[in-house]
């Protein structure tokens, strides 16, 4: 994760927002990622499908998410990179948040995220507004 990257979810947590991951690999796997990049604090837990019965974007893993996490889908925010996994978040009711690194057009064919950003600082401050 680039340090512009690590910035930004520090941010993110500062700011009193959960970090969460939900993954449709293995959780230790995120966690030894988070864990190399010294910032498995920031991640209040790792989450993966498996436990969910159902493989993203299947809404019942979002929901699944949402039911650890204790809230409300709609109090919940996916940011992710792939549009698959914005419409799948967004069809089980949570908010969402496109990360369009490579500056290419949302699918039309997919649900809409509610915010966008070319880089992790500027999604991160766009949540942050939003909460407010």
């Amino acid at each position: 994760m680039s340090p512009i990257a690590q910035a930004a979810l520090r941010t993110l947590v500062e700011a009193g927002v959960r970090v969460v991951t939900l993954s449709n690999g293995a959780a230790r796997v995120a966690e030894s990622l988070l864990e190399r990049a010294g910032l498995r604090d920031l991640v209040e837990r790792c989450l993966s499908v498996s436990d969910a019965g159902r493989w993203k974007p299947a809404p019942e893993a979002y929901a699944y998410a949402a039911r650890q996490c204790d809230v409300e889908p709609g109090d919940a925010t996916l940011i992710a990179v792939h549009p698959w996994d914005i419409d799948g978040a967004g069809r089980a009711a949570l908010r969402t948040g496109w990360l369009a690194r490579d500056g290419a057009a949302y699918p039309p064919f997919f649900r809409a995220p509610e915010l966008r950003a070319r880089d992790l600082p500027a999604l991160a401050a766009a949540l942050i507004a939003k909460r407010s």
